[in-house]
């Protein structure tokens, strides 16, 4: 079956590319939002600096993550019925760390409001490390649906 032949037919190509750059505001929120709890972690709870860390992190994670989020999960859902690829082993592979980047911003999102709260739980290089949690699963993501090895 050709990729327009599904019950998309035409749109297929517009719901595919609003797919992607839904994709790219989704991973950028996601390498933003760490960062800015690496700089934020180092100011004094209650400061002026404090305060306005977590407004731009309240506005990443409402106006860029959660949006984008929704709308990649609805659009891939979309390309995947209309390609019929849930039983596809790549496509399941590929599922699950979609879903478990979901999971992670979850814990990101969770672990902001501890921070507005004057909580500092992790320390300054694990916030580094979490930084790199997206790229890897970007990449993985990008063989799986491109080279589709299994």
């Amino acid at each position: 079956m050709s990729d327009a032949a599904g019950f998309l037919g035409a749109a297929y190509l517009w719901v595919k590319a609003a797919h992607v750059t839904f994709v790219i505001f989704w991973m950028a929120g996601l390498f933003l939002l760490p960062r800015f709890y690496v700089y934020h972690h180092a100011t004094t709870p209650g400061s002026a600096e404090d305060r306005a860390w977590i407004e731009r992190e309240d506005r990443t994670r409402t106006i860029i993550l959660m949006p984008a989020m929704l709308i990649v999960w609805a659009l891939g859902l979309l390309l995947a019925a209309h390609l019929d690829v849930f039983r596809a082993p790549w496509f399941i592979a590929k599922f699950a760390i979609v879903a478990a980047l979901t999971g992670y911003q979850g814990w990101i999102s969770a672990y902001g409001k501890k921070l507005a709260k004057g909580m500092r739980p992790l320390e300054n290089r694990t916030l580094r490390i979490m930084n790199e949690i997206p790229g890897v699963a970007a990449a993985l993501i990008v063989v799986l649906v491109i080279v589709r090895p299994f």
